[in-house]
């Protein structure tokens, strides 16, 4: 029988002395234990956990382990990730027998989610299984797994900021090496989701990080993991998990089962204010009934591994992994919609993607008539009829109707901070500094949606949609707009000039001249900007949707020549 002082809690020197030799002489101190060193070979990987309880020593002892039941693996190693795995939102609807849904870790989320990825797979993985290094003739892809390739699995994300998160994976998936997946071997589904709810409780944590308490979890600490299989009273409530996590993770348009966005769902009789009160109201009944859910789960694991001592069934808000409602993100997340339907990915008729590369269908559209040339300019005045801020006045009077109009524009505008002399101001500010920040940070600095951008003068910004680009794309913003944005200017810049020569109104002069000196710099930046827009435009550049944003990016800023010419927002 040994004697042990656990001192990992305690920051300093001094702090851990005094706790030493305080431990030593009090007998029931909180942090010595006594405990024989036999015990240790019981837990896999012989820790020298001293402070592990009799109870959960002999669980580990007596019981069933995971690969008893299952099978744990690590996905495949693609060799170059650039080349086969994309997100999701890159590339063509179209070439779904090529790119299939790829499971690839992901952020700390329990329960389902973390689906943003797809992998080249056509020909059954052909190019994947034959990429070589071009020196040695070496195969760089290592091919983990793949008979397990499609089948329903419990999946974790291998490396971990500390705390581990379990997800239910539906068939379908190629796993890639950033993940764990436990595979059903001598089991059912019922057992699956009992052990799902064991792994993600406190328990799960506790008990791994006895033996693994690294951030990088490998399958052999998962199969040694001692199973308590219990009656069927767990399947319920993993089930009901399940479900709240994928309607969290679906109610943003990042996954792929994304139907409509949230304030359409919940939509309260005209106004956006009550469609956000709805959808709050929704998602805080949908967050604390997990939170509730995971409470009972620890409550039912804790009684069985004999852990009362050491843990404690309560679930802080934090550690939920479900989004409760936030207005600022959610009206943000509104008009990133609009600007969807704007373009024909997203359609009032249609749930889920109504466009994403391939055939145009324009019987699609009926309530609200997308973009007709895939060209929406954004200006700080109304230079256009059908600028950005027009389309998105349109697109709320559609939804929402045009009584409660003026009233719906100001709460969006409280939401984004009122920066604006009116509502429609603060919209277009938004637009002009934020929204493409805002669009290439929830794409993960692949966007859908690009921003020709002539600089900080704000010269001429116009959105395009990827997957609608064409050879004729540039050339069509070139004539269509940044020419006729500069004859706007120019017949500004002589209206301005007409007032400062004959305005009695020194208030009125002196914002004349203002104005004059900003259209001046605007019309200098926007006739460089034309300059690179030219080169482009002759060059007539084609992209390739496979081969993803990053690439495509740069080449529609690339001439023939090998020249980049930057005419795109920096991501």
């Amino acid at each position: 029988m040994g004697t042990y002082i656990r001192l990992v809690d305690i920051n300093d020197a001094k702090g851990k002395e005094s706790a030493f030799l305080s431990a030593v002489q009090d007998k029931n101190s909180s942090i010595r234990f006594e405990t024989s060193a036999e015990n240790f070979s019981k837990i896999p990987g012989s820790p020298v956990a001293y402070w592990t309880n009799e109870n959960l020593i002999n669980i580990f002892s007596k019981g069933n382990l995971i690969k008893d039941f299952f099978e744990v693996r690590n996905g495949i190693t693609t060799g170059q990730n650039d080349l086969f795995i994309r997100y999701w939102f890159e590339v063509t609807k179209d070439k779904k027998y090529k790119w299939l849904p790829c499971n690839k870790g992901g952020t700390y989320r329990k329960w389902y989610g973390n689906y943003e990825y797809v992998i080249n797979w056509e020909n059954d993985g052909y190019s994947l299984k034959n990429f070589c290094d071009p020196y040695s003739g070496k195969r760089r892809a290592t091919l983990r797994s793949i008979d397990f390739n499609f089948h329903e699995a419990i999946t974790m994300s291998r490396i971990t900021s500390g705390a581990l998160s379990f997800r239910w994976l539906d068939c379908g998936f190629i796993t890639e090496g950033a993940s764990n997946n436990i595979y059903f071997k001598n089991c059912n589904v019922i057992q699956a989701k009992h052990l799902l709810s064991l792994l993600n409780s406190k328990v799960g944590d506790y008990v791994i990080n006895l033996y693994n308490p690294t951030v990088n979890v490998m399958p052999d600490d998962l199969r040694s993991f001692p199973i308590v299989f219990i009656n069927n009273e767990t399947l319920t409530t993993v089930e009901q998990n399940i479900t709240i996590a994928k309607a969290d993770w679906d109610a943003f348009e990042t996954s792929w089962d994304f139907t409509n966005h949230p304030f359409i769902t919940h939509k309260g009789n005209g106004q956006i204010e009550n469609s956000f009160k709805n959808w709050e109201e929704f998602a805080e009944r949908q967050f604390y009934q997990l939170k509730a859910n995971e409470e009972e789960l620890n409550r039912i694991f804790i009684d069985i591994y004999g852990l009362q001592d050491e843990l404690t069934p309560d679930v802080e808000e934090k550690d939920v992994t479900v989004r409760k409602a936030d207005l600022g993100r959610d009206v943000r997340s509104f008009i990133s919609y609009a600007v969807g339907c704007m373009f024909g990915r997203y359609s009032l008729d249609t749930d889920g993607l109504a466009y994403a590369g391939g055939n145009w269908d324009q019987s699609k559209y009926k309530t609200f008539i997308p973009d007709a040339d895939n060209c929406i300019p954004i200006t700080d005045e109304e230079y256009f009829d059908d600028d950005v801020v027009s389309r998105f006045v349109d697109f709320v009077k559609t939804v929402y109707g045009k009584d409660t109009l003026e009233k719906n524009l100001e709460f969006i505008a409280e939401a984004l901070g009122n920066r604006g002399d009116t509502p429609l101001k603060t919209i277009r500010n938004y637009f002009i500094n934020d929204f493409y920040k805002d669009h290439v940070k929830i794409y993960q600095k692949r966007p859908i949606y690009w921003l020709f951008d002539s600089g900080k003068e704000n010269g001429f910004k116009a959105l395009i949609y990827m997957h609608r680009y064409n050879a004729d794309t540039i050339g069509n913003i070139r004539i269509e707009y940044i020419h006729k944005l500069q004859a706007k200017y120019e017949s500004q810049l002589s209206f301005e000039q007409h007032l400062i020569d004959t305005s009695q109104n020194q208030r009125e002069k002196s914002a004349a001249m203002k104005q004059k000196e900003k259209l001046i710099r605007q019309i200098k930046e926007i006739k460089d900007y034309d300059v690179k827009i030219a080169h482009l435009a002759n060059c007539r550049i084609e992209i390739d949707l496979d081969d993803g944003v990053k690439v495509n990016y740069e080449k529609v800023q690339t001439g023939k020549d090998g020249k980049k010419l930057e005419v795109l927002g920096k991501i």
